[in-house]
């Protein structure tokens, strides 16, 4: 495909690196940059040394003196984490597009050549490359197959919100978005659900390793920091924001199930059975709010039973019953399958199941898949009515363009 043409000559894409302390993982993500494919007068970066005391600067500084790639450093003072710098680098962005590179982490050569060529292609706002770690986790839910137009809803793109991804900048300066400063951690979750729910589509390039995310041998990763109130802070203006733009129902109940899931349930996970009962208290008084405005009956039948039998416990105030499976999963034991009901139906016999005056046995069922002492287990008869819905249209699909298919004098 060609390429698309620039105005004035703007450079395809802006690769923001906000650093701080970033040495010696700076020398290697710089490298990364200039052996992009896509060519040096395809691209610039823009640098923010965020008040670094190692000789991040002089890196940066050095590394522009002499590179073909035009490249525009910033020093300031230390924001006290990665929104500022992000937005600093945004306001002077010139790229159709822009990625924010982590000092930390590097590309794959041929990394912003695949990803320009996929959003020209497709038209889409926000570009995923393939993630993956280097000394650390990353998903890999979301990199099965390359998709032009990956549907928010369906598939498993919600589940990663790192600001790692190549957006449109035309949708970020028309949309007012910046991230958000005052957040602590979840501030890219942030900004990357509100580009996917208002912007112009999501693609997804899973052929080619795009990125490399770096776990620091020092962990001194913003991620890795903050106390559990920060999560609390996260949880809420990504629920927030999602109840602002996805009017209730199922739609919104399968967003929800993001922060429900990452970001609020691990705090209240098998940790919370030796913490002080000051801190679980003032856990359970944090969920509360969250709980009233957003939880719904409806999500939970998009989630794993434990998942769901925890944040009812929430939703009812049960500090008593949440310690109970709390115990559970620290003492990593496995719930016999129970099959009950007519027509029958899987559960998962957790603490406190067939109590029917504790939670009800609907509590306990399968309806998604499940993994129980390394058994898959599916779930026919206990599928959300959002993943129904998807079938019966999927089906209705196939059946039409079968009868497009067919030759005229064979049609009924």
């Amino acid at each position: 495909m060609a390429d698309m043409p620039r105005k004035n000559d703007e450079p395809d894409v802006s690769v923001i690196i906000g650093a701080y302390d970033a040495m010696p993982y700076l020398v290697r993500c710089l490298e990364s940059v200039e052996a992009q494919t896509i060519g040096a007068d395809r691209m610039e970066i823009v640098a923010i040394d965020d008040g670094s005391t190692d000789g991040t600067g002089a890196c940066l500084e050095e590394f522009a003196a002499r590179t073909a790639i035009p490249v525009r450093v910033v020093r300031q003072e230390n924001s006290g984490g990665p929104s500022g710098p992000r937005n600093r680098g945004l306001g002077l962005a010139r790229g159709r597009y822009v990625f924010f590179l982590d000092a930390d982490d590097y590309f794959g050569e041929e990394a912003l050549e695949r990803m320009v060529a996929m959003g020209d292609r497709a038209g889409t706002d926000v570009v995923l490359g393939k993630i993956v770690g280097v000394n650390r986790g990353a998903a890999k839910s979301m990199w099965k197959e390359t998709v032009e137009h990956a549907d928010l809803y369906g598939s498993n793109v919600k589940f990663t919100l790192s600001a790692q991804k190549l957006f449109r900048r035309d949708l970020l300066v028309r949309l007012g978005m910046t991230f958000d400063e005052k957040l602590r951690t979840g501030e890219d979750a942030l900004f990357t659900m509100e580009a996917y729910i208002r912007g112009n589509g999501i693609s997804v390039v899973a052929d080619y390793t795009c990125y490399y995310l770096v776990g620091r041998e020092d962990r001194n990763q913003m991620t890795k920091k903050g106390g559990y109130r920060r999560r609390f802070d996260s949880a809420r203006a990504l629920m927030g924001l999602i109840a602002e733009h996805v009017p209730p129902g199922p739609r919104r109940d399968v967003l929800m199930v993001r922060p429900f899931v990452i970001t609020l349930l691990p705090q209240f996970g098998p940790g919370l059975v030796k913490q002080k009962a000051e801190v679980r208290e003032r856990k359970m008084a944090l969920a509360a709010p969250l709980m009233r405005a957003y939880w719904t009956p409806e999500l939970g039948r998009n989630l794993k039973v434990n998942e769901r039998l925890r944040l009812m416990c929430l939703a009812e105030g049960r500090l008593d019953l949440l310690l109970d499976f709390a115990a559970f999963l620290r003492d990593k034991k496995e719930p016999e399958l129970v099959r009950r009901g007519s027509p029958p139906r899987l559960h998962l016999a957790y603490p406190h199941f067939g109590e029917s005056s504790v939670l009800p046995d609907r509590a306990f069922e399968v309806t998604v898949t499940e993994w129980v002492g390394g058994r898959r287990i599916e779930a026919p008869q206990g599928r959300s009515r959002l993943s129904l819905a998807r079938r019966v249209v999927r089906k209705a699909r196939r059946t039409v363009l079968r009868a497009l298919r067919t030759p005229r004098a064979h049609r009924v």
